[in-house]
């Protein structure tokens, strides 16, 4: 089963956590070997990869993301699945921070972003997207 938007449940345990202090959020991304924009969109029909349309979601909005004080804190590019069933393999994997969940709130709101989040529907395959509160690590693993 493919998980592209949030579900309803997960939302409202999202929004029942505190929402003024930062938050990361590791996203993991799986890309459709083609974009698929709905019918209508100016890119329909175009011969655009789902990552051709990731990039344009990340272009589009990317001042909404640094508006609401939103960075990226980390990126990798994933190799291969050591640990756990290789359909999970991913695209893209990278960390978004923002200053509170309440700044995420606003982004997934916001009437451009909601426009402009058709190029990642159209771009991806399948995702996770966890919520972390940010900790400093110890020495040790799991510290």
């Amino acid at each position: 089963m493919a998980h592209i938007d949030p579900e309803r449940e997960a939302w409202e345990v999202f929004k029942s956590l505190p929402r003024d202090q930062p938050i990361h959020m590791l996203n993991l991304i799986k890309l459709k070997p083609a974009a698929e924009y709905p019918e209508g969109h100016p890119n329909h029909g175009e011969p655009l990869t789902g990552l051709d349309a990731y990039r344009a979601y990340g272009r589009t909005t990317a001042h909404i993301f640094k508006r609401l004080g939103g960075r990226q804190v980390w990126a990798g590019k994933p190799q291969v699945m050591v640990t756990g069933p290789q359909s999970e393999a991913w695209d893209l994997a990278f960390i978004a921070e923002y200053p509170s969940a309440d700044a995420f709130i606003a982004m997934v709101r916001d009437p451009e972003y909601r426009e402009m989040v058709q190029h990642r529907t159209a771009a991806v395959a399948d995702s996770r997207l966890l919520r972390l509160a940010p900790v400093e690590p110890g020495e040790g693993f799991g510290e």
